[in-house]
């Protein structure tokens, strides 16, 4: 699998489209506790959708695993240049 970030453009990038990067970003802050709920949640079901969607759902999985990780992409919504400098770095 490749880095979990290698996603994280392309989310980004949907959520904007769609006018969601900031409640996704709100939700994701709120979430705290119940965000590894979800996680473990989507690990139970990776092995019922099709293959080629199952790296970004182990990689979905793990930022809300890691706190770490969940507040970098927050970050990463809040701060178009930084989206734009992972997008560099993930070519």
């Amino acid at each position: 699998m490749e880095s979990p970030r290698t996603y994280w453009l392309k989310w980004i990038e949907s959520l904007r489209r769609m006018g969601l990067d900031g409640f996704a970003a709100w939700l994701l802050e709120a979430g705290g506790p119940v965000n590894i709920v979800g996680a473990q949640l989507l690990y139970m079901g990776q092995p019922f959708v099709a293959p080629h969607a199952s790296d970004g759902i182990r990689a979905l999985a793990n930022l809300l695993e890691e706190q770490d990780e969940t507040r970098a992409f927050i970050a990463l919504l809040h701060h178009s240049d930084d989206a734009a400098s992972l997008k560099g770095q993930s070519s």
